[in-house]
């Protein structure tokens, strides 16, 4: 690895306002900047993305697929787990930073990059999230949070000043003051804080909701559908109105989406204590999740000890803190991990539910 790899730097990019300067940014302070995109299932246009980003100066945009690693790797493991955080948010983002990161490290580790960067705010979960990850997976990788950074955040001490920025290299402006929220979408949710949501007070607008149904507009008609178990997994779900049966695991989570969207099902609104110490207000909408949470519940019921589920839901606890504090590669997470893969060679079965709003 030659001096020029200690200028490369591979840069977790979105496309939006803040990775977008940062990308100008890091190359005005001599980096080679590799942008890197997952496509964890978002609706997003990548190759509009791609365009921009290598106009903007990146040697090299890598767009990787990995919807399907995230619910084989990622969503399966809360799913069997009941990994729920503070008794409602279903980690969403949590589980989804994860695997964004390590498909970033195996790039940054391909193309012989030293660095890695992120757009996370030194306010949040999300930067604990990506560094744990990388550090465990590439121990020697410099780590270049600009939000964490004087150099950085004393330039750029608001949203205005990011703005202006963008004009003066012109970056294109996706952010307007119309949609005064920040937005995360992933294949299991999205999730919307920040801006006026911030005061408790203001009732989210119903434009906000972009995943869901309005409840107040859903099918008042069940919608049943079947889902089958395997060792806590679900294998496959079979919709007993119309016929429709997935088996694939990406497709058969797409199409619990496209249930629980149609049937209102997987908002909420609500605080959280983040990692860090802040409360955090946070809706989001996790259809799929949902159902399928609220279905392995209804399967452990049916086939697990009383004893046994008493102590699971202690372990269900304790994972989902660590997920959500960024702990997934931590020997306490396996730890955990080991003892709840102990108790789930009996969750196998069939389970019949009536999705409508009741769920809600």
């Amino acid at each position: 690895m030659d001096k020029a790899d200690d200028k490369k730097v591979v840069l977790a990019y979105s496309g939006g306002l803040d990775t977008s300067c940062i990308l100008v940014w890091l190359r005005e302070k001599g980096y080679q900047v590799i942008a890197f995109m997952a496509n964890i299932g978002q609706d997003e246009d990548f190759e509009e993305a791609k365009k921009k980003a290598l106009k903007l100066g990146a040697v090299k945009v890598i767009i990787q697929d990995v919807a399907k690693e995230f619910v084989e790797g990622f969503i399966w493991p809360a799913v069997q787990a009941n990994a729920i955080y503070e008794d409602r948010y279903l980690l969403g983002t949590a589980l989804a930073r994860p695997c964004i990161a390590h498909n970033m490290i195996m790039v940054a580790k391909a193309e012989g990059a030293k660095c890695i960067s992120h757009g996370a705010t030194g306010k949040g979960n999300d930067q604990i999230r990506f560094e744990l990850a990388a550090y465990a997976l590439y121990p020697e990788v410099k780590m270049i949070a600009p939000w964490r950074m004087p150099e950085f955040f004393n330039r750029f001490k608001g949203r205005q000043c990011l703005f202006d920025y963008a004009k003066a290299h012109d970056i294109p402006l996706p952010v307007t003051p119309k949609s005064p929220w920040s937005m995360d979408a992933n294949l299991m949710h999205v999730s919307y804080e920040s801006g006026i949501l911030e005061n408790p007070a203001t009732i989210a607008p119903e434009d906000i909701y972009t995943m869901t149904q309005d409840p107040k507009k859903a099918p008042f008609t069940p919608e049943r559908i079947e889902i089958k178990f395997k060792r806590g997994i679900p294998i496959q779900v079979k919709n007993l109105e119309d016929g429709t049966v997935e088996t694939c695991p990406l497709l058969l989570f797409q199409y619990l989406n496209k249930v629980g969207s149609r049937n209102g099902i997987g908002r909420i609104d609500i605080v959280e204590n983040r990692f860090i110490g802040m409360k955090s207000r946070g809706i989001y909408e996790t259809p799929a999740g949902t159902i399928l949470y609220h279905a392995h519940l209804d399967i452990e019921a049916f086939t697990m000890d009383k004893e046994v589920r008493k102590l699971k839901q202690m372990l269900s606890a304790k994972f989902a803190e660590q997920v959500y504090n960024g702990m997934r590669t931590s020997l306490p997470k396996s730890f955990v991990m080991g003892l709840l893969n102990s108790v789930r060679r009996g969750l196998s079965g069939y389970l019949f539910s009536q999705k409508q709003l009741v769920m809600n």
